[in-house]
C-alpha cells in the first residue's frame, strides 16, 4: 500500500488546484485519474464551447490564465492552460488509476484497480460531469433516429439536412441548439421547466463581473434589483413559448444547484425563428416525439442535453451521509464532519465555476493545515 498526508481524486481543473494549493501549503499530494490526461471532460466538449467567464476571473490559484488570450478562452485554449498549469506546478498525476472505494480505517484507505492508497486526508474533485443523464421517457429505447447525449456532441457535422430536437435548455442545450440553428439545421428545443437567462455580457461588462459585485448582498435582493435588467436584455421570452421561472437567477443557483442559461445568441435565433422551442417530452412513437400539450412531430436525431450526475455513492459506501440524495456532496470546499475528507468544485457558483475552484482549493489547504 501507497501512503502519504493527501489524496486527491480526479485531475480536472478541480484536482489540479487542490494539488497546486495543497504544495503551496507544504502537502505532497497524490493525484489519482483514471483517463491518461488532465482534463479529459474538458476535451470532451463540443468544438465551439467558450468559456462563459472572463479569463482574468477563470485562472486556478498561482498561474492566471495567459494575458494573450481572448476575453472568452475556447476549449482548447482552456485544455492548454490546464496542461500548463500542471507542468508548471510540476503536478504529475497518477493516470490509468480507476478509484473502486473509500474506506476509513486508521487512515483513510483509497482502493484503486492499480492498488491501494492511505492518506490522512482525501480530497474528492471529480467533477460534476461523472454520469450523464438520460431520461427516462416512454418509447425513447426504441426511437428510430439518432440519439445521443450532450457529451457525445462534437459540431453540426452529420446533421446537415435533418430535423433535430435539442432536449433541455441549459447552457449546453442552449448552446448546440445555437451550434445546429448557425450551421442551417433544422432545429427545435425541448424546454420543460422555466427558464432563467442572462447576458454573457451587460453593459459592457462580463455577467459574472456583476455577480462576484454581488455577492456579499441577499439573494433576494439581488435578484429584485436585477430582474428589470434582465426584462429589458430579454424582452417577453413567453411569447416564443419560454417561461420565466419564479425564482431569480441567484437564488436559482443557491437553492437548485442550476445555473441559468447564459445567452450567447441562443435567444436571438428563438426569435428569429431559427430554433423552435417546444415543451417537454411526454413519450415518443418511432420516429415522432409526442409533447407535454399532445402535439406530434416527426424529428430524425435527439440530443439529451440533459446534464451529469456527480454521484459518488458507490465510492463511500460508509460515509453516505455527507452525500445527498442523489448522491453528490452536501459541502463543497470545506471541512466534513469526517475528519480529512474534503470535496472540491461540487457547488455551482454565480461568480465562476474555475474561481470558485480556486477559491474552495486554498479553502482546503488552509483546513488540512489548522
Amino acid at each position: 500500500m501507497q501512503e502519504g498526508r493527501a489524496i486527491v481524486i480526479g485531475a480536472g481543473p478541480a484536482g489540479l488546484a487542490c494539488a497546486a494549493a495543497l504544495q503551496s501549503a507544504g502537502f505532497s499530494a497524490i493525484v489519482l485519474e483514471k483517463a491518461d490526461v488532465v482534463a479529459s471532460s474538458w476535451r470532451r466538449h463540443y468544438d465551439r464551447l467558450h468559456l462563459h467567464t472572463h479569463r482574468r476571473h477563470s485562472g486556478l490559484p498561482g498561474l492566471p490564465m495567459p494575458s494573450h488570450y481572448p476575453a472568452y478562452p475556447s476549449r482548447d485554449e482552456v485544455v492548454a492552460y490546464f496542461e500548463a498549469y500542471a507542468a508548471h506546478h510540476r503536478i504529475a498525476p497518477r493516470f490509468g488509476t480507476n478509484v473502486t472505494r473509500v474506506l476509513r480505517v486508521a487512515n483513510w484507505t483509497v482502493e484503486t484497480d492499480q492498488g491501494a492508497f492511505a492518506a490522512t486526508n482525501v480530497v474528492f474533485a471529480t467533477g460534476f460531469a461523472k454520469t450523464p443523464v438520460h431520461p427516462d421517457i416512454q418509447g425513447v429505447k426504441h426511437f428510430a433516429g439518432r440519439m445521443l447525449h450532450s457529451r457525445d456532441y462534437a459540431n453540426a457535422n452529420g446533421f446537415r439536412g435533418q430535423k433535430v430536437l435539442v432536449v433541455g435548455f441549459g447552457n449546453s442545450g442552449g448552446e448546440i441548439a445555437l451550434d445546429l440553428a448557425d450551421a442551417g439545421v433544422d432545429v427545435a428545443v425541448s424546454v420543460r421547466s422555466p427558464v432563467n437567462v442572462v447576458p454573457r455580457d451587460l453593459f459592457g461588462l462580463p455577467i459574472q463581473i456583476w455577480a462576484i459585485l454581488q455577492r456579499p448582498f441577499p439573494l433576494a435582493l439581488v435578484d429584485a434589483i436585477n430582474a428589470p435588467i434582465q426584462r429589458m436584455k430579454n424582452g417577453d421570452l413567453t411569447k416564443y413559448g419560454l417561461r420565466r421561472s419564479s425564482k431569480g437567477p441567484m437564488t436559482q443557483i443557491a437553492q437548485d444547484r442550476k445555473i441559468p442559461l447564459i445567452d450567447v445568441g441562443t435567444i436571438n435565433r428563438i426569435k428569429q425563428g431559427r430554433i423552435a422551442v417546444r415543451l417537454g417530452l411526454s413519450r415518443i412513437d418511432g420516429a415522432e416525439v409526442v409533447f407535454e400539450d399532445g402535439t406530434h412531430e416527426t424529428f430524425d436525431a435527439i440530443i439529451f442535453a440533459t446534464g451529469y450526475r456527480a454521484d459518488l455513492s458507490a465510492l463511500l459506501p460508509d460515509h453516505g451521509d455527507v452525500l445527498d440524495a442523489a448522491g453528490a456532496p452536501l459541502l463543497s470546499g470545506r471541512a466534513t464532519q469526517y475528519e480529512g475528507l474534503f470535496f472540491c468544485g461540487y457547488v455551482p457558483a454565480s461568480s465562476g465555476q474555475l474561481r470558485e475552484i480556486g477559491r474552495e482549493a486554498v479553502q482546503i489547504a488552509r483546513a488540512m493545515s489548522a
